[in-house]
């Protein structure tokens, strides 16, 4: 069985590929398609549990994935610091491809919109695409139930 890791240099050359091909929109396209058609679970997850069903989802998702991350969960808080994201480490630190420069914009697109549509207030910071440093921060307003 191939790890998902495999597939981290081909994603990188794929969002290469596109850029120079059509454009840094059809980047974001590509990527705002993803967010649509395959996180599903994601959209199970909040909408099942709210800010409790994100942070299941991602500590399944950021465990397998490996890396060093804080997960925190307050009673109207949810907060992702990636300290040490896998991908971008052998994105950019690996030496076997060109990384893309805008690899880790592409979870500012997948993520954000989508837990937006459920009324929550999102903040996507990356603090070092190279080191692999980002944080995220969903705030839950008073008006949204979970």
């Amino acid at each position: 069985m191939i790890s998902c890791t495999e597939f981290i240099w081909c994603y990188s050359e794929l969002f290469r590929f596109l850029e120079e091909k059509d454009g840094e929109a059809k980047v974001h396209e590509f990527w705002k398609g993803i967010s649509d058609n395959f996180l599903g679970n994601l959209r199970e997850y909040i909408e099942k549990d709210g800010l409790e069903g994100m942070h299941k989802y991602w500590t399944h998702t950021l465990t397998e994935e490996g890396g060093r991350h804080r997960l925190s969960i307050y009673e109207d808080m949810f907060v992702i610091d990636m300290q040490d994201c896998p991908s971008a480490r052998l994105v950019h630190q690996s030496g076997r491809i060109d990384p893309y420069k805008k690899y880790c914009e592409h979870c500012q697109v997948l993520y954000p919109p989508l837990i937006e549509e459920y009324g929550y207030q999102v903040d996507f910071d990356i603090i070092s695409c190279e080191k692999g440093r980002c944080r995220m921060t969903v705030v839950k307003p008073p008006e949204v139930e979970k």
